[in-house]
């Protein structure tokens, strides 16, 4: 099982989420890597000094994969199919597999996404 996070799992990293700081920290003492892609990376990254220190660690161990042209060309298809707009939720769906667990602050959107992609994943909302 993969932890894939969204935006909004990031930015409660930023609000220091104790819950969800901890649970990064698990699947890292549990030598598994969270994942996210370049494209949410770049909807809460501002430089990270000052108040995105604790980001900047946390990112430290999670794996950001880049949102290149097959990922983009899927997301597209996918967003087609889910009558839905937003790429970088498309693209995130598509990092997934089936048993994985994806914490957002947009469980709807992500549900969506998911259930058109055939895939069987935990929505958790952060």
């Amino acid at each position: 099982m993969t932890v894939v996070l969204d935006a909004g799992a990031l930015l409660a990293v930023e609000r220091r989420d104790r819950e969800l700081i901890a649970r990064i920290k698990l699947e890292r003492v549990a030598d598994r890597e969270p994942v996210t892609h370049g494209g949410v990376l770049g909807q809460v990254w501002r430089g990270g000094t000052g108040r995105q220190a604790l980001l900047a660690a946390v990112l430290a161990g999670v794996e950001v994969r880049p949102l290149d042209e097959g990922l983009g060309r899927r997301a597209g298809v996918l967003l087609g199919l889910a009558r839905r707009a937003d790429v970088v939720d498309a693209g995130l769906i598509l990092l997934a597999h089936d048993g994985d667990e994806i914490l957002t602050s947009d469980p709807e959107e992500l549900r969506a996404l998911a259930r058109a992609a055939g895939l069987h994943v935990d929505i958790v909302p952060v």
